[in-house]
């Protein structure tokens, strides 16, 4: 008796594909900006921002690009839209959301 074997699919892996996120520029940033050049300075009196770019290249991780965050708009965006919230400070933790997502599921199936 003969055996088959069954070929087993294999699930499509992610394309991966670069994104922009804001972030405040951290105490001992020793990082230029991409467009100007200059270094993007952290500064105690001062809430300087930088925008952070994971760059891929046909799907793989290539480099990280640090981009002031005025020079980001002057260049055209050019890893897309700033992705994620905009004030990391600001944003909700994960449980958060988890919650009023459940409480709002509750009130719905309530009100139903």
């Amino acid at each position: 008796m003969a055996t088959t074997t069954t070929r087993r699919s294999r699930s499509k892996q992610p394309q991966w594909t670069s994104r922009a996120v804001l972030r405040d520029v951290e105490a001992g940033s020793t990082v230029d900006c991409a467009h100007c050049g200059e270094r993007v300075k952290f500064q105690a009196k001062l809430r300087n921002r930088q925008v952070i770019c994971n760059v891929y290249q046909n799907g793989i991780w290539e480099r990280v690009d640090h981009y002031h965050a005025e020079c980001y708009d002057l260049a055209k965006k050019p890893h897309g839209d700033i992705v994620g919230p905009l004030d990391q400070r600001k944003s909700p933790s994960p449980s958060a959301i988890a919650n009023a997502a459940a409480s709002a599921a509750a009130n719905a199936s309530v009100a139903s």
